[in-house]
C-alpha cells in the first residue's frame, strides 16, 4: 500500500470537510443575524412587546420583505415582497429650505421607499405580494399584537414609525458630498464639492474617532457604477461600511446618494456596545455620522 497517496487524499478529505464545516457555520450565522432582530416577524421570533406577535401566522421570516417569485419589480431592492409607497405623499427635508443643505435632493426613491413601506405606518406589515405557501397577496388577516404595533401597523408616536413627513429625519435621496463629485457616470472621482465630507479622493481624507480610516470608493459591478464609504480597509462594499446608492442627479448621472441603508442594516441588529436600531457603525462617539462627515 502507498501511505503517502493515502495519507495525501485523507488530508484532501478532511480539507474538504473543514471547508464543508466552515461554509455551514457562515450560512448559520447568516441565518442567525436575522433570527435574532426585531425584523424576525414570524411566530418564531423573539422579543415580547416589542415585536409584532401574530396569534396565527407563519415561521417563514424572510417572507415578510422578500419572495423567490412573484416580487414587485418596481422596487430598487432584491425580489421584494411589498407594495411600495406613492412617493408623492412624502414631505421632503428639502422643504425646510435648510442652508446647510448643500446637495440636490430627489423623490422618496431606491432602497428608502423599500424600507418605508413598513416605516411611513401606513401599511400592514403582513401584506405581502406574495404570501408564505398560498402564492397570493396577504393584508392584515394575522391579527398581530404587541407594543408597538396596532391593527398590523407601527404605533404612532413611536421611533420607528417615520410617517410620510420627513422633515424631521435625516435626509434621503440626498447626493452625497454636498452638491456632487467631480466627474460623471463611470469616472466619478476627484474630490467633493463641499469639504465637510469625506473625500472622493484616491487617498485616505479623514480618520475616524475610533481609528479606523474612512476612505470614499468607487467600483464597478456588473457594468453598474457602486459606490460606498470604506471602514473596515478591505476595499469591498460590505456591511461594516456606509453603503451609498447610485441615482442619477441633474449634476450627474449614476452618482452616489444617501438612502436608508447607508446607515442601517436590516439584517442584523448588533453593531458594537450599543445595538442600536440595526446601525451599520455604532452611535457611540458619533461614529455614525463621523463615518461621512469631517468635522
Amino acid at each position: 500500500m502507498n501511505t503517502g497517496k493515502l495519507g495525501s487524499k485523507v488530508l484532501r478529505w478532511l480539507g474538504f470537510a473543514a471547508a464543508g464545516l466552515l461554509f455551514a457555520a457562515s450560512a448559520q450565522a447568516a441565518v442567525s443575524g436575522i433570527t435574532t432582530t426585531k425584523h424576525n416577524l414570524s411566530t418564531t421570533g423573539t422579543g415580547s412587546g416589542t415585536r409584532v406577535n401574530s396569534n396565527s401566522g407563519t415561521d417563514q421570516i424572510c417572507v415578510f420583505c422578500h419572495t423567490p417569485h412573484g416580487s414587485n419589480t418596481t422596487a430598487a431592492v432584491p425580489l421584494w415582497n411589498k407594495t411600495i409607497p406613492t412617493t408623492a405623499v412624502f414631505t421632503s427635508y428639502a422643504t425646510l429650505q435648510t442652508s446647510s443643505l448643500n446637495g440636490e435632493m430627489l423623490a422618496v426613491g431606491s432602497v428608502s421607499q423599500a424600507c418605508l413601506s413598513c416605516h411611513d405606518g401606513t401599511q400592514a406589515m403582513d401584506n405581502m405580494m406574495n404570501a408564505p405557501g398560498a402564492g397570493t397577496a396577504q393584508t392584515g388577516t394575522w391579527n398581530w399584537t404587541g407594543a408597538n404595533q396596532t391593527g398590523g401597523l407601527l404605533k404612532a408616536g413611536i421611533i420607528t414609525n417615520i410617517g410620510e413627513d420627513l422633515r424631521n429625519d435625516h435626509p434621503i435621496g440626498i447626493q452625497y458630498c454636498g452638491g456632487g463629485l467631480t466627474g460623471s457616470g463611470t469616472t466619478v472621482s476627484g474630490t467633493c464639492a463641499d469639504g465637510d465630507f469625506i473625500n472622493a479622493g484616491t487617498v485616505p481624507i479623514s480618520t475616524t474617532s475610533d481609528g479606523r480610516t474612512a476612505t470614499f470608493k468607487t467600483a464597478t459591478i456588473n457594468n453598474n457604477k457602486v459606490f460606498w464609504i470604506d471602514l473596515d480597509g478591505n476595499s469591498t462594499r460590505g456591511k461594516a461600511d456606509i453603503n451609498l446608492y447610485t441615482r442619477s442627479f441633474t449634476g450627474g448621472a449614476n452618482t452616489p446618494s444617501v438612502e436608508c441603508g447607508s446607515c442601517h442594516d436590516p439584517h442584523v441588529a448588533s453593531k458594537d456596545q450599543d445595538n442600536i436600531m440595526f446601525m451599520r457603525v455604532t452611535t457611540a462617539g458619533s461614529k455614525i455620522c463621523l463615518s461621512c462627515h469631517v468635522k
